[in-house]
């Protein structure tokens, strides 16, 4: 759990870098534009946006067998799907003075996103949250919480406020 300091050195900070989760999800591209709108981006600030798509990796199964051509026409929708969520994350970004890098990795978001932090070193994650309940986040799983727990950077989890509710 990130302490005060850690906030604090980010007030006014310049040159940050802030790793920021996208996928398909409303939710996620709600925290980008959160991050873009209220971080007070410049110039020396680096935006890095990263989509984790799946692995085709143990797709089958005892008396299901994935063809070559199957597995490519996978692999190229995977391709497109990722393409599709970048473009719409560079178009939030397009208005921001900061430096915007793109980081498309394979395997688990939860993994995936807490290697990206060991690997780069990012000042801070944002990530969105799907609002899941306890028990869909007991069954489903929770990317966010599980990067709060295991991240090695601090954790801001952005929430997409309910059609109807007052901000």
């Amino acid at each position: 759990m990130a302490d005060q300091s850690d906030f604090s050195r980010m007030e006014g900070a310049t040159g940050r870098r802030i790793l920021v989760a996208v996928d398909e999800s409303e939710e996620s591209m709600y925290a980008l534009k959160w991050a873009v709108d209220f971080l007070h981006l410049d110039s020396t600030d680096t935006l890095i946006l990263c989509y984790s798509r799946k692995a085709n990796e143990g797709l089958g199964g005892p008396g299901f067998v994935l063809t070559t051509d199957v597995l490519i026409a996978l692999e190229k929708y995977q391709d497109r799907v990722g393409e599709a969520v970048m473009q719409k994350a560079r178009d939030i970004c397009s208005g921001s003075p900061a430096n915007v890098e793109e980081k498309i990795v394979k395997g688990d978001a939860r993994d995936a996103l807490c290697e990206v932090v060991r690997k780069v070193g990012p000042d801070f994650l944002v990530i969105g949250s799907h609002g899941y309940g306890t028990f869909k986040r007991t069954f489903l799983g929770s990317v966010s919480d599980y990067c709060v727990h295991h991240a090695k950077c601090p954790v801001m989890i952005v929430k997409k406020p309910h059609v109807g509710s007052q901000a």
